[in-house]
């Protein structure tokens, strides 16, 4: 099992997350760009282990009557891909469903395409998908190459930028 810091650690490095700290050391994660009036993706992470994804939209998933998915037990890729899922199910004509295998499909750098990031300086950095890699470039000079988004987004945060809607 995940512990708490691991999961938010998770769930902070989707970029389009904004942490919400609640009640009893509790934490919630809204998607802000939601094309719904459901804008809250990670509900109620708690010290304890506990915590909840909203699956409401994804076709087919097993969620509780208030459409959550406990992800207590989850391993990284499956509350990477879970988290992943539910903010491309709250997003305008996109369509998330299960797998025939049960599994949430993960996200791809496809589903993500090209970004752009600034720092509070006005620097402007595009990260671009290509070949299963990630490139970062400054103007048309490139900056860095990174094998995941999640590496490719954790620099970026430690540069101080933020991606740009």
């Amino acid at each position: 099992m995940l512990t708490f810091e691991q999961k938010i650690a998770i769930m902070e490095s989707f970029p389009e997350l904004q942490r919400k700290n609640v009640s009893l050391g509790r934490v919630n994660f809204h998607y802000e760009d939601s094309a719904y009036d459901k804008k809250t993706v990670g509900y109620h992470f708690h010290p304890n282990g506990n915590g909840y994804i909203y699956a409401g939209q994804i076709k087919d998933a097993e969620t509780d009557d208030k459409g959550l998915v406990n992800i207590r037990d989850y391993t990284e890729e499956q509350l990477r891909n879970l988290a992943g899922a539910a903010i491309r199910s709250l997003t305008a004509g996109a369509e998330t469903s299960v797998t025939e295998s049960g599994n949430i499909p993960a996200i791809s750098a496809q589903d993500e395409g090209e970004q752009t990031w600034a720092d509070a300086d006005g620097h402007v950095l595009t990260v671009k998908p290509e070949d299963d890699m990630w490139f970062i470039h400054a103007g048309l000079n490139l900056d860095s190459v990174f094998e995941t988004y999640e590496e490719a987004v954790e620099y970026l945060k430690e540069e101080g930028f933020a991606r740009k809607k």
